[in-house]
């Protein structure tokens, strides 16, 4: 219902299946990008493939090399039960389609922020012993309980949510707890996005 307005008015971007989102998480050290936390319900395997390759181009819009895990309870196939092997079809889907892409997937929260552990447990992976930047949830209420744990017990600062997919960039939801500080960093993302390229 927030977002019907944008969708009504100004409408997708030619060529987009699916509207999502991302959230800059700004720690101390890092920026992580977050998606999709507030559009999404549950999205399918194709889905989140559009979610993830969305999160990239916008990561790499705000100078964030997207490294991209795909997230859930299972390591690339551990467990075979449905919403794990969701996540492992769209880490399917985006090899095929976009192998320039470096994204890995399915793998647990740990497997993911432990690059170690995940280039010596999984040699396989195509992140070897990179550091993940950008993660990938398999539902909202994952995203959105992640990001909020995050905020909350982490401290760290939220920017977003920023919407991706529309035909004007420049269109993002606010949240009823947002802080003064976050509602200047997304209108000035908000400028910045709507200003033409040199």
């Amino acid at each position: 219902n927030t977002i019907r307005p944008a969708l009504e008015f100004v409408k997708t971007k030619e060529g987009v299946k699916i509207v999502s989102s991302v959230f800059f998480m700004l720690l101390e050290d890092r920026a992580l990008v977050y998606g999709d936390c507030a559009v999404n319900p549950n999205p399918d395997a194709a889905q989140l493939a559009d979610i993830a390759r969305a999160s990239a181009a916008t990561a790499r819009q705000f100078g964030v090399e997207p490294r991209v895990a795909m997230l859930s309870y299972s390591n690339f196939g551990t467990d075979e039960e449905p919403l794990a092997l969701k996540v492992t079809k769209a880490v399917e889907i985006l090899h095929n389609q976009y192998p320039e892409l470096l994204v890995e997937g399915e793998m647990k929260a740990d497997i993911a922020l432990d690059r170690e552990s995940r280039a010596h447990l999984y040699p396989f992976n195509k992140l070897g012993d990179r550091e993940v930047n950008t993660f990938i949830f398999p539902n909202l209420s994952a995203a959105n309980i992640s990001y909020k744990l995050v905020e909350m017990l982490g401290g760290a600062e939220i920017n977003g949510p920023i919407l991706m997919g529309l035909s004007r960039a420049n269109v993002h939801l606010v949240s009823e707890t947002a802080s003064v500080r976050t509602l200047i960093n997304l209108g000035m993302i908000a400028a910045a996005e709507a200003t033409p390229a040199k």
